[in-house]
């Protein structure tokens, strides 16, 4: 009998397809309603001293740590009296494939070469998709990379045309899709068709694998400046980034290093929407994908998603498309680096915050990535224009996403944008709350709340209140004391 194709016969097939494809049967970390062992799950993964061994033969990690001396005296020419801490970049594009998702990559396809699967699949317009098709050409593996790259009139955005040529130049099959519901889909006909594996960006050996990122930080640190980081600034899109990186910081014992997420400010464009697909001049790094990962990081191609950035961020702040691409100039101009858009963003973010700190601080960018042709911010700038986008010098706080890109006429006017963290926390309890239909919940859930949003009991409890939750054998009072 032949299985049913259409779109909502392969969609009732997702989980059995996955467990196939990823080799995880998520159903054993399942433990409340709401709650999952997520520790449990996350043992799936390698162990940091295995992560690295792994990186180490796909000539990824030990990138190095480098002092953006120029930009730091830029800041605190900028900043008040005793202001303008040290700004810092890791520098990832040293990886093999150009970006720090080459350690997400080695060892997700150590584990499928280890298994034994022919190929990999991965679904990715980034970066990932390139280091995908490096790792697996390293360990003989075919590769296909699914790209959301058109809009309805064909028409791709050079980032991502560029990331195409990428993942070919390293073998890889790459499969372009125009924006839309379609690429679950195809994702989940083609993990079936071929029996490949399913190299997600969400699962705990691509998570796992960016521990080495953050542990290698603090060891950096601590070996050349004698004690970690005040703060580490980290590009958010997905979550992975964030969570990997401060996971890896508290292997390393830095517990009290400052996590700062930064993404660019997309507000009021629909990521789905054909029509405002190639008015924004940013594919990855942005509120697009950072505030809806962050408030409900189950929407991914897996069961549970193993990158689950709230349980981490201290502070969420976001920059203006503009900003990165002044940032992104004055980085090759002053300090002779040239680099992808994507740690840019992180970057522009740290030299505002910088001016914040004192000047015996230091914050450290968490990525570089590589650059081409098509991620140069003439060839986006140009394209921005293509598509009606006014292009002009000013006040960034006057951007407004689709419509125009504000380059700041002083670097003066560059900031960072607090994000309500509270509020975003609020968005994911009550994303749990309507996503499994609940009227009442069990103490392993309220736990598993706490832990997921880096809250407390009083701030769990007052908004299942909100929401008419009641939550079952426990009971909370004033000032979050759980009896």
């Amino acid at each position: 009998m032949s299985k049913d194709m259409t779109y909502k016969g392969v969609i009732s097939r997702k989980n059995e397809i996955m467990k196939k494809a990823v080799g995880i049967d998520y159903s054993a970390f399942e433990s409340g309603s709401i709650a999952f062992d997520y520790e449990k799950m996350m043992k799936c993964g390698y162990t940091l001293e295995e992560n690295i061994s792994i990186q180490k033969e796909g000539n990824v990690g030990n990138t190095p740590i480098i002092e953006l001396k120029n930009l730091t005296s830029l800041a605190r020419k900028l900043a008040g009296k005793g202001k303008g801490a040290r700004i810092f970049i890791k520098d990832e594009a040293c990886n093999s494939s150009g970006s720090f998702k080459a350690r997400r990559a080695a060892s997700a396809l150590y584990h499928a070469k280890r298994l034994g699967y022919k190929g990999v699949i991965a679904a990715t317009s980034g970066n990932y998709g390139a280091a995908v098709a490096s790792q697996a050409a390293m360990q003989g593996l075919k590769c296909i990379v699914l790209q959301e790259c058109f809009d309805s009139r064909k028409v791709g955005q050079p980032e991502i045309l560029e990331k195409q040529r990428a993942c070919e130049a390293m073998g890889a099959e790459v499969m372009q899709l125009t924006v839309g519901p379609e690429l679950f889909y195809t994702f989940l006909c083609l993990l079936e068709e071929t029996g490949y594996f399913n190299a997600s960006l969400y699962t705990p050996f691509g998570i796992a694998g960016i521990e080495t990122l953050g542990y290698e930080i603090a060891c950096q640190f601590t070996n050349n400046y004698g004690r970690f980081p005040d703060a580490v600034v980290i590009t958010h899109a997905g979550g992975g980034n964030v969570t990997g990186t401060a996971r890896g910081l508290n292997k390393a014992n830095a517990n009290d290093v400052k996590i700062i997420a930064a993404s660019v400010d997309l507000s009021g464009l629909h990521m789905a929407s054909d029509n405002a697909f190639n008015r924004k001049s940013f594919t990855t790094g942005h509120t697009g994908f950072g505030i809806p990962f962050a408030t409900w990081p189950d929407r991914s191609d897996v069961p549970r998603n193993a990158a689950r950035a709230l349980r981490h961020i201290d502070r969420y702040v976001l920059v203006k498309q503009g900003e990165v691409f002044y940032m992104t100039e004055a980085l090759a101009a002053l300090e002779g680096l040239e680099r992808g858009p994507a740690g840019n963003t992180s970057l522009t973010a740290a030299f505002a915050l910088a001016q914040e700190m004192d000047q015996d601080k230091m914050i450290v960018v968490q990525e570089t990535e590589y650059t081409g042709a098509g991620k140069h911010p003439m060839p986006q700038l140009s394209f921005a224009k293509e598509n009606g986008i006014d292009v002009r010098f000013g006040n960034p706080d006057e951007e407004i996403p689709g419509t125009n890109i504000i380059l700041p006429k002083h670097p003066s006017l560059i900031r960072a944008r607090d994000f309500n963290l509270a509020q975003a926390r609020k968005s994911y309890i009550k994303n749990c709350i309507n996503h499994y239909q609940l009227e009442a919940i069990g103490q392993e859930d309220f736990s598993f709340l706490i832990e997921d949003t880096k809250s407390d009991a009083g701030f769990v409890s007052e908004c299942l209140n909100e929401l008419g939750i009641t939550v079952l054998g426990l009971s909370v009072l004033h000032g979050g004391t759980v009896i």
